[in-house]
């Protein structure tokens, strides 16, 4: 019997209707314009909009279908061995006031499902850092003991509702779990009932800073506004300098459906084997849908299809689980001193924000972006937007991660213009597959689709020149500098490029002889 296909889109994007909400087709203005329409710039917008402000939000593909829809939908303050971490590198002051915010944002979330009516399916669950080695249980206890100095509810414990024998857990209990892209959709609706005007299909290019400041879309239209708010996961513009502080890490996701009754019953995250993340949602017909996440790796830079194959191994030999019914990706960019930067946009800025750099943890900072944003717009800001404001610096805590970042851009943009090793000819490629080569001298991204079709475009990222690599699972071409996607057409899959790689003509290069056409390595 032939084995049930595995789908490669996320079970939020599978179990929502498409949006279709119209592309900017003229000249527009508004108090605020909102870039971006995941969690971040969704809840931005919606906090501006309850505030009685006129808010624009222009999206480039369509809303909560980037990052907002292919997360693992944890709305927690129990971030990994988070508090442990800050305690160490800012303070117990920077701690707390991380806890605090993170926290009021778990609170945001739960109020509004319940005020707006919002069939996100919310569980409230335990939030649970575990280690199943007894050499990490230490980190574990320092975790809990951080949490609670912090300001959290947590406690130490060497159980746990998993399946397989764990040596210590950090717990920080009545967090939540829910359905992102529900929640967003209709937080969507609700912002649209409040007035505010919503555009998919709609790339910003330019953005002019002033009063007021005006932003350009790819097809020339501009959208005039008292303020901006950039919420576009990586900033698509670069004046801030952030993209020399901004790491981007993708993680892979797969889940599976067990019976209800062997349901962990929590929100689980260990740093062992590489991170590996567990929860469960509604699936119907008395099951659960397990998702576990993990395989975090810099884009562009592994075996994607390798690094799945692990996590899948993992999850059925520690949940026993027969299939999986979903395999996808996540992508998030971590800041070098672990807090996001959500505020001023550059040192400045007068009336622009930014909301970045959430580390994997997105939908409690996103929504947190949208209070503290709004808060700062309206001149009250809360005693630790501090903590989160993008133009601050802390050498000490920064200095390893930014070096290391910095130095693997720099690997790329010089090393892999060294000699060309990667496929003699078109030929060698094949269906499903893609590969670098040189086309008449010049770098070319190739891809061959199932049917044999060869697509070709530059190999050469349009944000900063690093060469593109091809991710063998998704299909897409990926940056190692600064995370950009791209489609196997060389359109745009996310940022902070704006721009596609460019199409290219391959002419005999199929045949890998002779003519203008023939592809070769060197």
């Amino acid at each position: 019997m032939t084995a049930p296909r595995v789908r490669t889109d996320s079970y939020w994007m599978s179990s929502t209707p498409a949006t279709a909400y119209p592309a900017l087709d003229t000249d527009t203005r508004a108090d605020v314009a909102v870039v971006g329409a995941g969690i971040a710039g969704l809840s931005a917008a919606w906090e501006l909009a309850a505030s009685g402000r006129s808010v624009v939000v222009l999206e480039a593909d369509r809303v909560a279908a980037g990052v907002t829809g292919f997360t693992t939908a944890k709305v927690t303050a129990q971030h990994g061995l988070v508090y442990a971490r800050l305690t160490r590198s800012l303070g117990a002051e920077a701690a707390r006031h991380y806890a605090a915010s993170q926290q009021e944002a778990v609170r945001r979330v739960a109020e509004l499902t319940e005020r707006l009516g919002i069939d996100c399916e919310l569980e409230h669950r335990p939030a649970v850092c575990f280690a199943e080695s007894p050499e990490r249980v230490a980190e574990i206890a320092e975790e809990a003991e951080a949490a609670m100095n912090a300001g959290l509810t947590a406690g130490l414990s060497g159980g746990s509702g998993l399946p397989f024998p764990v040596a210590g857990t950090a717990i920080v209990p009545d967090q939540l779990q829910f359905h992102p892209r529900r929640y967003a959709l209709a937080l969507t609706e609700d912002l649209r009932r409040r007035g505010g005007r919503v555009y998919e299909r709609t790339r910003v290019t330019e953005l002019h800073e002033g009063a007021p400041c005006r932003l350009r879309t790819e097809t020339g239209r501009t959208v005039t506004a008292d303020e901006v708010v950039i919420a576009t996961h990586y900033p698509v513009f670069d004046r801030a300098m952030l993209f020399s502080r901004l790491e981007p890490r993708r993680e892979l996701v797969v889940a599976a459906p067990i019976p209800a009754d062997r349901d962990p019953g929590g929100m689980y995250i260990t740093p062992e084997h590489n991170t590996r993340s567990v929860r469960t949602a509604p699936y119907g017909d008395g099951r659960r849908l397990l998702i576990v996440t993990g395989e975090t790796f810099r884009p562009g830079t592994v075996d994607v299809a390798e690094h799945f194959g692990e996590l899948s191994r993992w999850t059925a030999e520690r949940f026993g689980v027969e299939r999986i019914d979903y395999r996808w990706a996540a992508q998030d960019n971590h800041t070098t001193d672990g807090v996001p930067y959500i505020g001023p946009f550059h040192a400045g800025a007068e009336h622009t924000y930014v909301a970045t750099g959430f580390g994997a943890w997105g939908m409690s900072s996103g929504v947190l972006s949208g209070l503290l944003i709004t808060a700062l717009i309206e001149g009250r800001p809360p005693e630790w937007a501090g903590l989160y404001d993008p133009r601050r610096l802390h050498p000490l805590a920064e200095a390893g991660a930014f070096v290391r970042s910095n130095a693997e851009v720099a690997r790329h943009l010089v090393g892999d213009r060294l000699p060309f090793t990667h496929v003699d000819s078109v030929a060698d490629i094949g269906p499903g597959q893609g590969a670098l080569t040189r086309v008449d001298g010049e770098r070319c991204a190739v891809y061959r689709d199932p049917s044999g079709a060869l697509h070709a475009v530059s190999a050469v990222c349009t944000h900063l020149g690093c060469l593109v690599r091809f991710d063998d699972a998704e299909p897409s071409w990926d940056c190692p500098c600064h995370g950009s996607r791209f489609g196997v057409d060389g359109s745009v899959l996310q940022g902070p490029a704006t721009a596609p790689l460019e199409r290219r003509e391959l002419g005999g290069a199929d045949e890998g002889a002779g003519g203008a056409g023939t592809v070769r390595s060197g």
